[in-house]
């Protein structure tokens, strides 16, 4: 081939889109093509069934122009595709903005994404909307779903979009493109029918891709989640593809609300927050302490088992402390404000225990030979979190972690690292979590709240990635997510109702022991000093979530080992009183919390009570078992065991609670939804 011949082969491949698609086949295109192109190009079957399309591992619209050279991998989203999904839920939340402006004067648009489950919008109107409003909205929704108008996508200049939003009216996206999109030079419209809305996308060609959708609720919320704005209209609601997939995310829903920890908590009588105390503020009544009492006694085994030494240190701490350790600046807007005692002394709640485990390490010199050092706390500490995000007791202004900070060599950090992540599997198993992820938090490279330098950053998220590959652990990566400190591993739990909850972490930090922050130090054995590096971790992660997130995982029912209540001896007649209390004291000195109930009631329903507060064993004792010496079992989950001397009552619940076995009736294991490619508008 001449040169000539070669730089004109170049010249033309240069000119050309290459489109690498999932099974391997490479289409090539002179000319500017949309993925809906790609499609029709394939096949007509396939053009109508693509919703949207994933470029480059980036979810976009069908209309989306691809570039008009160089190469893509190109994914064409289907009904099949998760991610078509939360395409769908977008242009299902535009047709239900649609319908609301149908149905209501002088409505006003903010904002509608998907969310985990579903969407919402954001409006402002006269009308307060209420859930006797759904029926005519959703009866709109069909009508407009029924027409089957496209969806057209708009680009205009900012100068374009800002006197069209004008022209709308539309007060909310005006300040929005004059402030938030200000350095944007375009803006993306989306028009169906006389609707248009600023948003980039992506949607759906037509909505009759639509299968099911239903209304949720109403509540309010501030614009852009700002306290200082207007309070909004937030209309939540779901969609699917068909029917038969809403119909099991609503049971899901209900199963949600059956197993609400606020409404239990309340119902069991296990916790209460009190308007007097403070919002956020937990009060634990004594069957709830019985429960998280049994939580920190079974991880202190644990610490124990892995020679952690434990330590108490104060609630507060002075402003200073905290400005070292990076917490008072960095997170400043979520901490109560400082106690000023005098001009130049300032006390803050404490937000975190790791700056006191610090002073504690550095209380002493320490050697070589002293590391690893593992100081353990079940320490309170205190978040002024936003009212509009409290949520009972997984989001509190007060909670307790089962923390604790290891100080080691660089070359223990391998060896630590593993066994925190052991201890976690293992806390999580027992109460069988057993269904979880491994998150990896990175630093955004391109973040700004991130302390010290790359390469320390780089030496610790490569350590974190070499020892999940050794315990064969498939952890996902996601830059951005690390502590403003160090890089770390966060166990993302998945209940019986498919929702995930972070609850365990273990975080890597080279930066707190630093000279640029507290300078930590021991002697070598080569008589030098040198840097230990930290390892923070807290299997439950706080003890309130984890308590909130295991009463909706049980629905309340404990296990026999958590269990407030494990026991109750009940008597068919108060004649049989005495042998009833007999049986509660044997019962009582085998290490049981179990109680008697000798009211006149019938049997019946003295068994109806005990089902309804979840108590796991019922001991039945009538005539015929006073006389024999026995006892009739009945079993929370399994009923009626019959009867049985009391020595085998007694071993057979000890072996149940000792190997503290997780025996439970969970209704589905299908999620409450799918995470999908989030569509917020601008």
């Amino acid at each position: 081939m001449s040169a000539a011949i070669a730089l004109a082969t170049i010249s033309e491949n240069d000119s050309m889109l290459e489109v690498n698609l999932p099974d391997g086949s490479v289409k090539s295109y002179e000319n500017s093509i949309t993925p809906m192109g790609v499609a029709e190009d394939i096949g007509a079957g396939l053009a109508r069934a693509t919703l949207a399309a994933e470029v480059d591992g980036q979810v976009v619209g069908f209309d989306t122009p691809l570039p008009e050279s160089g190469s893509v991998n190109l994914k064409l989203l289907t009904k099949k595709n998760e991610e078509a999904l939360g395409v769908m839920r977008h242009s299902c939340a535009h047709i239900m903005a649609r319908a609301i402006m149908r149905l209501f004067d002088g409505v006003q648009l903010a904002f509608g994404p998907t969310i985990e489950g579903g969407f919402y919008y954001d409006f402002d109107l006269e009308h307060k909307l209420t859930e006797e409003d759904f029926p005519a909205i959703e009866a709109e929704m069909k009508k407009i779903i029924k027409k089957n108008e496209g969806f057209e996508r708009l680009e205009e200049s900012h100068e374009t979009a800002l006197k069209l939003v004008k022209e709308l009216d539309q007060h909310y996206k005006i300040e929005h493109i004059e402030t938030g999109l200000a350095e944007h030079e375009t803006l993306t419209f989306y028009r169906q029918g006389e609707f248009i809305d600023l948003c980039r996308g992506p949607h759906i060609p037509k909505p009759k891709s639509i299968g099911a959708f239903k209304l949720l609720s109403v509540a309010g919320a501030y614009c852009k989640g700002d306290s200082d704005n207007n309070v909004l209209q937030r209309v939540y609601a779901t969609a699917f593809f068909n029917k038969d997939d809403l119909a099991l995310h609503l049971e899901k829903i209900e199963e949600a609300k059956r197993r609400d920890h606020r409404v239990l908590g309340k119902k069991l009588d296990l916790f209460t927050i009190s308007p007097l105390v403070g919002q956020g503020l937990i009060l634990w009544q004594p069957k709830g302490t019985l429960v998280r009492n049994q939580l920190i006694k079974f991880i202190s085994e644990q610490l124990e088992k892995y020679e952690y030494m434990p330590v108490v240190t104060p609630n507060i701490g002075k402003v200073d402390l905290y400005k070292i350790s990076g917490h008072y600046p960095y997170y400043k807007d979520s901490q109560f404000a400082p106690i000023i005692q005098d001009e130049d002394e300032e006390y803050l709640l404490k937000p975190m225990n790791c700056p006191h485990h610090i002073m504690l390490y550095k209380s002493k010199p320490r050697s070589y030979r002293d590391l690893p050092i593992r100081f353990s706390e079940f320490g309170t500490v205190y978040r002024y979190e936003q009212s509009g995000e409290l949520n009972g007791l997984t989001r509190v202004r007060g909670f307790t972690q089962d923390d604790a900070h290891i100080f080691c060599m660089e070359e223990q950090v391998p060896d630590e690292f593993r066994k925190c992540i052991e201890m976690t599997q293992f806390v999580l198993s027992s109460l069988g979590l057993t269904d979880y992820r491994v998150r990896l938090g990175f630093r955004d490279p391109d973040g700004s709240k991130y302390v010290g330098n790359k390469k320390d950053w780089d030496t610790a998220e490569d350590a974190l990635l070499s020892v999940c590959k050794e315990m064969g652990i498939d952890a996902t990566v996601e830059p951005g997510e690390a502590a403003f400190y160090g890089p770390k591993a966060d166990f993302v739990v998945k209940d019986c109702l498919g929702r995930e909850w972070q609850l365990g972490t273990v975080q890597l930090d080279y930066n707190l022991p630093s000279t640029e922050r507290f300078a930590l130090e021991y002697i070598g054995a080569d008589n030098q000093a040198h840097r230990p590096v930290m390892i923070h971790r807290a299997p439950f992660g706080s003890l309130e979530r984890f308590m909130g997130v295991l009463i909706e995982h049980y629905a309340g029912a404990f296990p026999l080992w958590l269990a407030p209540e494990q026991a109750r001896v009940m008597v068919v007649s108060q004649k049989f009183e005495a042998y009833g209390k007999e049986i509660e004291a044997k019962f009582k000195a085998a290490g049981f919390r179990i109680s008697g109930d000798y009211r006149s009631e019938k049997i019946g329903a003295k068994i109806r009570d005990a089902q309804l507060e979840l108590i796991p064993y019922m001991i039945i004792l009538g005539a015929r078992e006073m006389e024999s010496g026995t006892v009739s079992v009945r079993d929370r989950i399994d009923g009626d065991l019959g009867s049985m001397t009391i020595e085998d009552a007694i071993r057979k619940m000890t072996d149940e609670k000792e190997q503290r076995l997780v025996r439970q009736v969970f209704h589905g294991s299908a999620g409450l939804g799918n995470a999908v490619q989030s569509s917020d508008d601008y």
